[in-house]
């Protein structure tokens, strides 16, 4: 359930347990650990973006290609869904590439 809380910035997760650093939360790498690529976080973060664009293409194909309106609506509805979850990953995406960047601040 800790993995809920990645992608929130610096916040503790309410799962995390004990009372140190270890519920802190990045928002673009999501939890810290020692010894983690950060390269990896960052071709994680591509990965699904173009997951949720591929399955946001298949969405829009099935609208169009729907046989009634519950079906185009259950499509539509998923859409929403998928551009909601694209817009996140964008911003964490942005976020890592100003971290990656030289002299950038870190909160």
């Amino acid at each position: 359930m800790a993995a809920d809380c990645v992608g929130v910035a610096s916040t503790r997760c309410p799962e995390a347990p004990g009372d140190g650093a270890e519920g802190i939360v990045d928002v673009v790498t999501g939890p810290a650990r020692e010894g983690d690529d950060p390269d990896a976080a960052w071709r994680e973060l591509h990965e699904e973006r173009e997951a949720l664009e591929r399955a946001l293409s298949l969405c829009q194909t099935r609208q169009r290609v729907a046989r009634d309106e519950a079906e185009a609506g259950a499509a539509a509805r998923e859409e929403a869904e998928l551009l909601l979850s694209l817009d996140r990953v964008l911003t964490r995406i942005r976020a890592a590439e100003y971290g990656r960047q030289p002299g950038a601040r870190r909160w």
